[in-house]
């Protein structure tokens, strides 16, 4: 879009200021005047100076988010310049199944682009950004050549934006079932029912590491398993692995995953991760290696009190079932808890055990999912590898 024929808004002098600072959001509040159309707009701070380019909601709390600082033309050509560099930031990954685009994290705000093998699913979660779909389809058409688009437009966020949301279909065909690599190991994303597009990429690589830290011909045991992708890894190397799903189509689909690696190490325990954990303790099982990796337990910060008892609860429970010398691999993908928070809780939960318990490594997101220091809702996935003395 030429910058000279879009339309022009002011922001206050503390709307300038944050962009200043790094931050990319400029809230109802500080945009002066009105503007009811989503789309591009030119943003002046109050004495007239250009500010930037910006993805205008009219409908959301979120009314600017920063795109372009110069005035340069928006068209399919800056897109698609913007695409191959977040691709070739991606060049290190050992996988089939990774993020291309990691919205604000990679300059690009409310755009997700995954890639699933062949296939890309992308969600467009503002309405500025959605005034840009055909060029962005296009766009990703040209640097990844999927052999099908889907959009994954069924996220609430879409609600407050005042958009629309359901599952659709944007080019060729997207299969039910994608298989993808992650290292040596090989699972089914599920595009158009799983959670978030399909699997849980951001966790690839405390995967990874997970199952480079599980003890060799130990027992494991992976809670919240979903299907299996940690599982999996730490079957490569445990004797062992149980997994704790309560989802009986997630459980399903992890026993498919784990026929396609060859594994018959891993055994299913459906339920409710809290009540196994206590039933487990309660038999004195133990375990060399444990994985927990819950779902978002606050994802209001009015919800972080609760959160945290239910956080220090579950890892305390898993404290108690490592075996001397065994390892916890635990996280939290709430953004409210900090990291601080996060690691104060687990200091709380080894003492509420009566476990002493070594930091081996801190874990977050992986380059694909990159997390920038002025805007801290890029990152919200925190963990630990603990050992138990």
């Amino acid at each position: 879009m030429d910058p000279g024929n879009i339309r022009t808004v002011t922001v206050s002098a503390r709307g300038a200021a944050r962009w200043a600072a790094g931050h990319p959001w400029i809230y109802r509040s500080d945009l002066t005047g009105s503007c009811d159309t989503p789309g591009l707009v030119r943003v002046l701070d109050p004495r007239g100076r250009f500010l930037g380019q910006a993805l205008h909601s009219p409908a959301s709390e979120i009314r600017l988010r920063l795109l372009e600082r110069a005035e340069t033309l928006i068209d399919g050509v800056w897109w698609e310049r913007r695409l191959r560099t977040c691709l070739a930031q991606r060049d290190p990954i050992d996988a089939t199944g990774y993020r291309v685009v990691h919205g604000e994290g990679d300059g690009l705000p409310s755009l997700i682009v995954d890639r699933y093998d062949r296939w890309a699913v992308v969600q467009l979660l503002s309405a500025g950004l959605e005034t840009f779909r055909q060029p962005i389809l296009d766009a990703i058409e040209r640097v990844l050549a999927p052999a099908g688009i889907l959009l994954r437009h069924d996220a609430s966020v879409r609600r407050h934006e005042g958009l629309s949301q359901q599952v659709e279909l944007a080019r060729g065909e997207v299969p039910e079932r994608i298989e993808i690599r992650e290292g040596g190991v090989r699972y089914a994303a599920a595009p158009w029912t799983g959670q978030k597009t399909g699997a849980f990429l951001d966790q690839r690589p405390n995967r990874l590491r997970a199952g480079a830290l599980a003890r060799p011909g130990g027992r494991a045991l992976d809670c919240f398993s979903y299907h299996g992708s940690f599982a999996l890894h730490l079957a490569r190397t445990s004797a062992e692995v149980l997994a704790v799903e309560q989802s009986e189509e997630a459980v399903a689909r992890g026993m498919e995953n784990a026929g396609r690696n060859g594994l018959t190490n891993v055994f299913w325990r459906p339920g409710n991760a809290f009540d196994v954990l206590a039933e487990l303790d309660r038999a004195r099982e133990r375990f060399d290696t444990i994985v927990l990796d819950p779902p978002a337990f606050a994802k209001t910060r009015d919800a972080l009190v609760r959160a945290l008892r239910g956080y220090h609860e579950i890892n305390r429970r898993a404290m108690r079932l490592l075996a001397p010398g065994g390892i916890l691999v635990t996280a939290s993908c709430s953004y409210h808890l900090r990291r601080p928070d996060f690691e104060a809780m687990l200091a709380s939960a080894a003492g509420a055990a009566a476990r002493r318990v070594v930091v081996l490594e801190r874990l977050g997101q992986g380059i694909d999912h990159p997390e920038v220091l002025t805007i801290p809702e890029t990152g919200y996935l925190k963990g630990a590898a603990l050992a138990a003395e």
